[in-house]
């Protein structure tokens, strides 16, 4: 499958297939579902994991423009993918000695942090194993192989442990803590090829004071994208439209949930989204070549837009019983399946390939603060209308919000932009 890419560009895309554990398992569904079911009739804990979330990505978009500037000196990127990695991958592996939901909700900021930062330092890479013609089909073949392996084959290892564990005598607790040392084990295991075959290509050399000297480019490239309007554009819109797609990732579990959905039939539906995504994503690519880039950036925006209006309409399904409520659920997964990986891949190809190679770091640095800011707005407004209402239907009416405005402003992209010169 991926005999058309270089060592380095597999080396890469072997990233998304180890990081996808975290981003499924911990982030998105078992360790969710686990914290949901510890914390269930307890008012205050429940809406505290969209307040968590908040509050890990609030760090991650605080530092990510410094770490993404740090990043292209020569020798930096690598040692700084390597530190936040592991500190993603200690605090997923340490998940599984504890059952205190406060030492937990601790535990997945730390985890968060390292994943997040860890992408910053990745992303930057990109410029690093290809070129900007194979951007497109590097990125998306990274997310749909994380989508596949990465998501997929744990989570269906953490599911039978679940599912299956307590008929072999094990706790059901203690199979859901045996699903987090998995991933940190998956996550560590499958980082090697990164470590061992991407290597930093384009960089910039330290000169003099290197705090003063870091804080003197980002001053500059700041400076460079005020100038651009279409860039500008551009950031603000993946800012909305990219809030909506975090905010349903990290609290899918937690929504499923507290609409009735049994706990067990919920890690299924999310399986559904992870099959699914797979081709999807890679298809995206594809259909990029043929329709452009731009063009199914805002299918995929409109697609979620439908997405948020089957959410709401989940509430009278499930005054009609678990049969109705399921089988909408299955219509959402598969539609978040068919857009999920597609748009994010693209939304990060896009973006590499308007910005200068040697500088890509500190560039992809302030992606990551457009991108991070809006996973702190979605979760919080999220949990702020849940708790407001006590609906947590009604949660997804600002998401739906988020992506009609990113849609209307990523529609003042131009279309004919250009690659930022050095």
């Amino acid at each position: 499958m991926l005999k058309q890419f270089t060592k380095a560009e597999r080396g890469w895309i072997m990233y998304d297939w180890a990081n996808s554990a975290f981003a499924a398992i911990i982030a998105a569904i078992i360790l969710p579902n686990f914290y949901s079911t510890l914390t269930a009739g307890d008012p205050v804990a429940g809406p505290w994991w969209g307040y968590a979330t908040s509050i890990a990505t609030f760090i991650c978009a605080i530092l990510a423009p410094f770490f993404g500037t740090l990043g292209d000196y020569r020798g930096y990127k690598k040692k700084l993918f390597t530190v936040f990695a592991l500190l993603g991958i200690i605090a997923t592996a340490a998940l599984s000695f504890t059952a205190n939901w406060k030492v937990m909700l601790l535990l997945y900021i730390l985890g968060t942090i390292g994943f997040n930062a860890s992408c910053v330092f990745y992303d930057g890479f990109l410029h690093d194993v290809t070129t900007p013609d194979r951007m497109d089909a590097v990125s998306s073949y990274g997310y749909g192989l994380g989508y596949i392996g990465g998501s997929t084959i744990p989570l269906l290892m953490g599911m039978a442990l679940i599912l299956f564990g307590e008929s072999f005598g094990v706790p059901a607790d203690l199979t859901c803590q045996i699903s987090f040392m998995i991933t940190a084990i998956w996550w560590l295991v499958f980082t090697i090829p990164m470590w061992k075959n991407v290597h930093q290509v384009h960089n910039i050399e330290p000169d003099g004071n290197l705090l003063q000297q870091t804080l003197k480019r980002m001053t500059a490239v700041i400076k460079r994208i005020g100038k651009n309007k279409g860039l500008i554009f551009f950031l603000l819109a993946y800012f909305f439209y990219i809030d909506g797609v975090g905010t349903i990732i990290h609290m899918a579990t937690i929504f499923g949930q507290n609409m009735g959905l049994d706990s067990n039939v919920l890690i299924i539906v999310l399986l559904v989204v992870q099959i699914v995504a797979f081709p999807c994503a890679i298809a995206y690519g594809k259909l990029a070549k043929k329709y452009s880039v731009r063009s199914m950036i805002l299918f995929g925006i409109g697609t979620y837009m439908i997405i948020c209006f089957v959410a709401l309409i989940l509430e009278p399904l499930r005054q009609m019983g678990q049969g109705p409520l399921l089988a909408g659920f299955i219509v959402l997964a598969v539609l978040v399946g068919t857009a999920q990986g597609g748009l994010q891949a693209l939304s990060r190809s896009y973006y590499g390939k308007l910005i200068p190679a040697d500088s890509a770091n500190e560039f992809f640095g302030f992606f990551d603060i457009f991108g991070k800011f809006s996973a702190v707005v979605g979760p919080a407004l999220f949990s702020l209308v849940w708790s407001a209402t006590q609906q947590v239907y009604l949660g997804i009416v600002p998401v739906l919000l988020m992506f009609v405005i990113g849609f209307v402003l990523f529609l003042c992209v131009p279309k004919d932009m250009k690659q930022l010169s050095k």
